[in-house]
């Protein structure tokens, strides 16, 4: 028996419910709103005597010299700023995240005249990603076509790359100081941020002063409290191990299995060792020292990894070279600061599922390059403060983009005992097993080259009604139209509230929000009162 399904008839079923959710998430948020009045400084020290002038001629303060730390101030070196770089550690940093940059990520690293930090470090080339589920499998390759042989993802060890980046960044002598020291607070005066405080690597206490403080201080960061409202949630942990001389079944992409409870990574990092991060939920882990990781990974995971694996997984366990992650959420809730901004991890994450922690750090680099260039003098830090709200709006089409499919897969990709989120698993794995414009959409969105919340949102629904068409073929029965009722719904679940927490007026209409039409501050021409620009060397 065929069943014809009146295109119309679904159109304006999806429509009208679309429009009723976000008339919904659209309505204000008055709490938020008040919070926002009642904002309060914690990581700040008030200095009672006024500050002293900044004889060190410091443009900026960066603080953190991870991956967003380190590339930004090899970037406003290079522009001629004179940037002092305060990091807690500056040996090889040794995390088992932070791993695979994807392609759009790269383009921005071209952008900003860093693309050879990756080579010289055993970086690999990533060009898709190979989807693993129940004994089936399918390949989602990057659109890579209309860019240079050289553009793809690329994975290696996160410490090797970021010392690259320091290096890089060191090698300006003339503009860039990097120092090691453990920033404790920020100093205010008059509501501005002038500067922090910081304990030297011989312990000594010392403050460093400059127009512009920036926050990179990474996932932990201790000092955000002051400059954003934090919310951050911990859905799972990664459990990461490293496997010695196995071959993946597709070379050069990124492996997913949707295992249960929830997804397991698999992605080379050299020619040599393959990363595996194995998501589990909650906030308690298996003990590694007494043994119930091991033995949670051999009898619950192992069993669920393609056999080319097997080995080499229970090998990496036997060494017993175990480490953990907590994978954490948080969207950006900036309180504009004047004489600071936040940037990276410290001011916005998401899961890690999905690999595009750099490409935002990197874009958000770009831009805010861009809107410093035209300034020579940063002292008007209200001005600046003013000007600078429009990073917040600008950054959001690919922040969005990833931040929001980052926490939908992840929710998707995970096992559930509900009927309906069991089927949207099964209608998105064969969804994106269908090719064309279904593969390639999606897998654009994922690698950063189309970061387009609408284009996102289209295709998350088509995988809902994907799966509502399968129930009803080959004709509707009470239980599958009740079941794709409940899956119509749990999607909207699972990501409206992300959209909502991203913002919806400044993802999908940010021509409306009046921050992105700032004008850069009038800049005084008096020597005395302008920041001289060095020559970088």
């Amino acid at each position: 028996m065929e069943v014809v399904f009146d295109t119309y008839i679904f159109g304006t079923f999806f429509a009208s419910l679309f429009a009723f959710l976000l008339l919904y998430i659209l309505r204000p948020n008055v709490k938020k709103m008040e919070k926002i009045k009642q904002i309060s400084f914690f990581n700040t020290q008030n200095d009672v005597a006024l500050t002293p002038p900044n004889v060190s001629g410091t443009d900026v303060i960066i603080v953190g010299a991870g991956v967003a730390g380190a590339a930004l101030a090899y970037t406003l070196g290079k522009d001629g700023r004179r940037v002092h770089v305060i990091e807690r550690d500056l040996k090889e940093p040794d995390r088992i995240v932070g791993e695979l940059l994807q392609p759009g990520g790269y383009l921005k690293l071209m952008e900003l005249g860093l693309e050879d930090c990756v080579e010289k470090i055993d970086a690999q080339r990533i060009v898709g990603y190979a989807l693993f589920k129940d004994g089936k499998s399918t390949k989602l390759t990057y659109p890579l076509e209309k860019f240079d042989a050289d553009v793809s993802g690329k994975s290696f060890h996160n410490g090797r790359f970021i010392q690259r980046m320091r290096e890089k960044a060191a090698n300006l002598t003339n503009n860039v100081n990097l120092e090691q020291g453990t920033v404790t607070s920020l100093l205010e005066e008059n509501g501005i941020i002038k500067g922090v405080q910081y304990k030297t690597k011989d312990g000594h206490e010392r403050k460093a002063y400059a127009p512009l403080t920036i926050v990179c201080d990474g996932c932990f960061s201790n000092l955000r409290r002051s400059l954003c409202n934090p919310k951050v949630d911990v859905p799972s942990h990664f459990v990461g191990l490293i496997l010695e001389n196995c071959n993946l079944p597709f070379a050069n992409h990124g492996h997913v299995i949707l295992a249960d409870p929830s997804p397991i990574l698999f992605y080379p990092i050299s020619s040599t060792e393959v990363r595996c991060l194995v998501d589990v939920p909650g906030q308690k882990l298996p003990s590694i020292a007494s043994g119930e990781m091991a033995k949670y990974l051999k009898s619950v995971v192992a069993p669920q990894i393609p056999p080319t694996l097997y080995e080499a997984f229970v090998a990496a366990i036997d060494k017993g070279n175990i480490r953990t992650m907590p994978n954490r959420s948080m969207p950006a809730d900036p309180h504009p600061t004047p004489g600071a901004l936040l940037m990276g991890d410290a001011f916005n994450m998401r899961h890690p599922l999905t690999g595009g922690g750099m490409t935002v750090a990197m874009s958000d680099i770009v831009l805010l390059r861009d809107l410093l260039k035209p300034l020579r003098d940063l002292n008007d830090a209200f001005a600046l403060t003013k000007y600078l709200e429009s990073f917040y709006t600008l950054r959001k089409p690919v922040a969005s983009t990833i931040n929001t499919l980052a926490g939908a897969l992840y929710k998707v990709f995970s096992a559930s005992p509900d009927e309906a989120r069991k089927e949207m698993r099964e209608a998105c794995f064969d969804y994106l097993s269908l090719g064309g414009t279904c593969s390639v959409g999606p897998v654009s969105l994922l690698s950063g080259l189309n970061p387009s919340p609408l284009s996102l949102v289209v295709h998350f629904f088509g995988v809902a009604i994907f799966g509502v068409g399968r129930l009803l073929i080959p004709f509707p029965t009470p239980k599958g139209m009740w079941i794709g009722a409940r899956l119509i719904y749990s999607a909207s679940g699972i990501i409206f509230p992300i959209i909502r927490a991203e913002g919806v007026r400044q993802v999908f209409f940010p021509a409306t929000v009046p921050a992105i039409y700032r004008h850069p501050p009038p800049q005084v021409n008096d020597k005395s009162a302008s920041v001289e620009v060095h020559n970088s060397n």
